[in-house]
């Protein structure tokens, strides 16, 4: 038998571990979690097979009818569309190439799975391009991949951001090239297409970038090569009359700052919010904040305040500054941590992650059990359909464009599409003015009676889809229920009300 290994050789084992737990992490080491990191924030989107970003289904139907109008006369007779380059156009142009490749519905998913990387990616570009190392900034940061404007389905926005990062990189990386203002005149143009907000995000990262460095009127007129878009934005932004703050913008602008992090467990995305906001207030009180990123941190989020919530039609315009102006003021976080502190930093990301994981493959069979409704409808039907959402329920309820997959699968007539006149590509040609988003919601206190005799586009169509937990009172006028699932009612057209 061996001699038992006297305790100085574990102490000495423990304190080896101690040592490298505390040294700092080699740039490359810091470089390769980072990656690995981004990867694998594409998890929830893998693990589904319809992604519950609440916007998705909208997205598709509007893919659906951009790609196959031509050759569907049902679509033709339901739906007008009308392309035009603007500043929101990101996803619209991928999904032309991939498309051809793939069958609609995988094409979405791979959109849908590609941004969450793709910001993760971006971020830890940026830090790299600044520091030379990825570190706690970045750990920190990735809590912002899957933001509110993530689960709400901004696909645009995300490519958009994405491509912002990247390129405020880029700029940083090409810092004294003559080269730089020729080349970002494309790059600001590609980005802008993709989304006007991410669009802004870059320009105010620049000029931040450019004011921590020189503090003078040259910092102004450095981000001049992004300004090419701007003859677009001026000659085909869109009407003025739709930048508004909406009612009661004081109690919204409250409301989007506490949903900052707003997720699908309300404690635990004010916990989140709040260690944020210390871990940067502590910064710049010990002064490890990097002016680089941080100046334009600062004015994304004084810009969330004083911006209006809609322009040219686009909803949460102000909301997109605090979920860029977090993640930018996390990248400004100039600390150099020991490893340990770097290896436990990804947790906020990892334990969000999985929450919004495990919330998405319930969600997603959910959708499936909704979806099963779809094989009772005949091809090109009218089905008018409303989803209930809880007024007092924190988290998301990802079934409210549902309906929207009617369009993708049966070339349906549907009321749950994006269709603002004079701002979105597709508009439609039947059921009247508010037959579209958000008027197939229906905002609901708990326990208070539904009734849906009076139900506008219901109306329209000779189908109707209800998709709530809670029974209704009374279907739309002339409906017999046809079938239920869980959670779910599809009803028929008998005859309507005022026949003989």
């Amino acid at each position: 038998m061996s001699v038992e290994p006297p305790f100085e050789q574990f102490n000495t084992r423990r304190s080896a571990a101690r040592r490298w737990l505390s040294a700092e992490p080699t740039p490359r080491e810091g470089l390769w979690l980072g990656i690995v990191l981004a990867l694998i924030a594409s998890l929830p989107v893998l693990l589904v097979t319809y992604p519950q970003m609440v916007d998705y289904p909208a997205h598709m139907a509007r893919y659906h009818v951009m790609l196959s109008r031509d050759s569907s006369p049902f679509l033709q007779k339901y739906y007008g569309f009308e392309w035009r380059w603007m500043g929101n156009l990101g996803a619209d142009m991928l999904i032309r190439p991939l498309s051809a490749i793939f069958p609609l519905e995988t094409a979405g998913r791979i959109i849908a799975g590609i941004i969450p990387p793709l910001l993760g990616l971006g971020i830890v570009a940026v830090e790299w391009a600044l520091r030379r190392r990825v570190g706690v900034g970045s750990m920190l940061a990735f809590a912002f991949i899957w933001s509110p404007a993530m689960l709400l389905g901004f696909l645009n926005f995300g490519i958009s951001l994405a491509l912002a990062l990247f390129s405020f990189a880029l700029w940083v990386r090409m810092e004294g090239s003559r080269w730089r203002p020729w080349l970002f005149m494309p790059i600001s143009a590609v980005v802008y297409l993709c989304h006007v907000s991410g669009w802004g995000v870059l320009g105010i990262l620049v000029f931040g970038y450019e004011w921590q460095r020189r503090k003078g009127i040259e910092a102004f007129f450095k981000p001049m090569p992004l300004a090419v878009p701007m003859i677009g934005l001026l000659a085909f932004g869109g009407s003025k009359q739709l930048m508004s703050y909406g009612s009661h913008w004081d109690v919204y602008k409250w409301a989007v700052w506490k949903q900052a992090m707003r997720g699908s467990i309300q404690w635990l995305d004010y916990a989140s919010l709040w260690f944020i906001a210390a871990v940067l207030i502590g910064s710049l009180a010990f002064r490890r904040f990097d002016g680089r990123a941080g100046w334009a941190a600062v004015i994304m989020l004084i810009l969330s305040i004083v911006m209006p919530r809609h322009i040219f039609g686009g909803d949460l315009v102000d909301a997109r500054m605090i979920y860029s102006g977090l993640l930018v003021g996390c990248l400004a976080l100039s600390w150099r941590a020991p490893r340990w502190v770097v290896l436990l930093a990804p947790l906020l990301f990892l334990g969000r992650l999985g929450v919004t994981s495990d919330e998405w493959v319930r969600e997603s069979a959910h959708t499936a059990e909704i979806l099963k409704a779809l094989d009772y409808l005949p091809q090109g039907a009218k089905v008018a359909s409303v989803v209930v959402t809880e007024r007092r329920t924190w988290g998301y309820n990802t079934q409210e464009h549902v309906g929207a997959w009617a369009v993708v699968r049966k070339d349906a007539l549907n009321n749950s599409n994006f269709a603002l006149p004079k701002v979105h590509m597709m508009t439609i040609l039947e059921g009247g003015s508010r037959f579209r988003d958000p008027y197939h919601r229906l905002l609901h206190r708990r326990g208070a009676a539904i009734n849906l005799t009076e139900f506008p586009a219901a109306k329209e169509t000779d189908w109707f889809l209800y998709v709530g937990n809670q029974e209704p009172e009374a279907l739309p006028a002339g409906y017999v229920e046809k079938v239920r699932g869980e959670g779910w009612i599809l009803a028929r057209l008998a005859k309507r009300p005022d026949d003989s």
